[in-house]
């Protein structure tokens, strides 16, 4: 290990990533640690119906698994420390399998596991001690949300990382750890940084934030896509983490993707929402950091500043929402909307009314065209769904209801895909809770270690920096309508029941235009399903770049929510999509 930077790299940003990634980080050149973060609010629940299904000794993300067969031998041999929240909702079986797994192959690694993030047990004597448990959006309690309680985890930082390893751990097991702590946390060992280096655990949690979701900060789902020279054999992200804090973000060498300025921009931006990033160990200020291009796939992040973290942490709560059934139907041709009307009106008469459910939702997808060149340019979609807590009334009920109208109603009826039956969806339920709750437990070779969170610990308490925010007007003086996204860079994504839509432009012209021009009723008007929806708007000059954060918009998480893209990520792209008038004298820049 290089003793002035600790390499760690990210095999995994989801539940369903490129297995093969974890051996092209090991075998592609050096590192140091590999990590691999595959849960999501959703995750949780999933794996909650794994333990259902299969028994209370599963919960854990299998295919971390097979990835580890791959690589066990290699990592033993080079040295290279292994961290994932493979662990799930069942850490301690999937440290078994691990260790299974290693004495099978005549390994000696050693296998650490952490627990304690699961308060699921321990919900009704806190609401009891006072924790109401409120919704972080709705601003509603739990108690009085009427639905049954699946998950309850609570967002575990790098202290117990750190310990694991400090121990001589060789591969730590984490449950429901923020997505950044598997990087905090071996870098927090590496140069055995204490809770108040905020603005080393600041860095730390940057360059967490910007590998966490894989190939997002090296050329995947990046805005401007024709710059990336090959999406063949995509490299994931390495950090090279120095003692200050600061860091460059690269790939292995010979392989396809991108990092520059502009991807890890696109992917610093993702799933925030104001300049200040909330994690239990340190509150990093992301707009106090720098970023430049050093090299050909390498930008350095250096200068975040960093503060104590907030006395709370949040909690994943997964609720039994009820069950859905819903159908798309193709309307072709003339007089769409009183065909989408017949329909509608035939159906839940049929069914008894709408208020049979407990929630409806028609929407009518007009994608057809005047005088259609094409039998396809005809064809608007008609989308109904419906949510009861009668898995029958909208089970094979509403099915059959349906397939009933195929010879008796519209002209022209046929449906996209085979009408489906009721499935269970959750609801995801963000929370926080009193930090002197948190208790976490490393455990390692029968050894308990008992890790406490900062806010326990009573650390002086150090200034949040301030940041002035000078932006100049930009003097328009002739205009051209252009496609937005000629222009600006969008990223986006969910937030639970909310979205963030983070845009950014690459010269500091084009953000003074972007500053002034791109107001919340701007936005509000280019996108105008967005009108009744409350936003925020956070501004980072440092990164040319404005975030907004969108309350609501996809109700109660992705399982809910009845949007065609209920995790937002192409709404950066709808705005792209749009026509405005901005400055001849940027056109240059396009």
């Amino acid at each position: 290990m290089n003793n002035d930077i600790i390499r760690i790299a990210n095999c995994s940003g989801y539940y369903g990533d490129k297995l093969s990634a974890a051996k092209e980080l090991v075998d592609g050149g050096p590192i140091d640690v590999l990590t691999g973060d595959y849960l999501a609010e959703l995750t949780m629940g999933i794996l909650y119906s794994q333990i259902l299904q299969r028994g209370s000794d599963k919960g854990y993300v299998a295919t971390f698994l097979k990835q580890l067969k791959e690589i066990a031998q290699s990592c033993q041999d080079k040295n290279i420390k292994i961290v994932v929240n493979a662990g799930g909702l069942n850490p301690k079986s999937m440290s078994q399998e691990v260790q299974s797994i290693l004495d099978d192959m005549n390994l000696s690694s050693r296998v650490a596991y952490i627990d304690g993030d699961d308060i699921s047990k321990d919900l009704q004597v806190m609401q009891e001690q006072g924790e109401k448990f409120n919704n972080i959006d709705r601003k509603t309690s739990l108690k009085d949300s009427g639905y049954k309680i699946l998950t309850a985890n609570t967002y575990l930082g790098a202290w117990g990382i750190k310990e694991a390893l400090d121990q001589n751990a060789d591969i730590v097991i984490c449950p429901r750890v923020t997505d950044a702590s598997v990087v905090m946390g071996p870098a927090a060992w590496k140069f055995n940084w204490q809770r108040d280096d905020y603005d080393q655990l600041a860095g730390a949690l940057a360059a967490g934030h910007i590998i966490e979701c894989g190939a997002q900060a090296t050329g995947g789902n990046y805005a401007f896509f024709q710059e990336v020279k090959s999406f063949k054999n995509i490299g994931y992200p390495i950090a090279e983490i120095h003692e200050d804090g600061s860091c460059v973000i690269t790939k292995h060498k010979n392989t396809g993707g991108l990092v520059s300025v502009g991807t890890v921009t696109a992917q610093l931006l993702y799933e925030i929402s104001s300049t200040e990033y909330l994690n239990p160990d340190v509150t990093g200020h992301f707009n106090t950091l720098k970023m430049e291009q050093i090299d050909d796939d390498r930008v350095m992040i250096s200068g975040c500043k960093g503060s104590p973290p907030p006395a709370t942490h949040k909690v994943c709560i997964n609720l039994a929402g009820g069950y859905r059934n819903g159908m798309e139907l193709i309307l072709t041709g003339l007089d769409i909307e009183e065909k989408a009307e017949t329909l509608t009106d035939a159906l839940f008469d049929s069914l008894g009314g709408k208020e049979q459910f407990d929630e409806v939702i028609i929407d009518l997808i007009r994608q057809d065209k005047n005088d259609p060149d094409t039998h396809e340019e005809a064809m608007a979609l008609l989308r109904i769904i419906v949510k009861s807590d009668n898995p029958k009334l909208v089970g094979r009920i509403f099915t059959a209801k349906v397939v009933e109208l195929a010879l008796a109603n519209y002209p022209g009826w046929f449906s996209k895909d085979a009408i489906g039956s009721s499935t269970p969806f959750i609801v995801y339920w963000p929370t926080l809770i009193d930090s002197k709750y948190v208790k976490e437990t490393v455990h390692i070779d029968d050894k308990e270690t008992e890790i406490l969170p900062t806010n326990q610990l009573k650390l002086a308490d150090s200034e949040k920096p301030n940041v002035d925010i000078i932006v100049p007007d930009f003097n328009v003086v002739e205009t051209e309508e252009i496609y937005f996204g000629r222009l600006i860079g969008a990223r986006s994504g969910d937030k639970g029941g909310c979205a963030n839509l983070g845009v950014w432009v690459k010269s500091d012209k084009a953000y003074s235009f972007l500053y002034h021009f791109l107001t919340v009723q701007k936005l509000k008007e280019l996108l105008s399903d967005l009108t009744d929806y409350k936003i925020e708007r956070f501004d980072f000059p440092n990164l040319k770049a404005v975030n907004f954060y969108i309350h609501g918009i996809l109700g109660d998480g992705a399982s809910s929510n009845t949007k065609v893209d209920a995790l937002a990520k192409s709404l950066g792209e709808y705005l792209r999509a749009k026509k405005v008038n901005v400055p001849k004298e940027l056109l240059k820049e396009i």
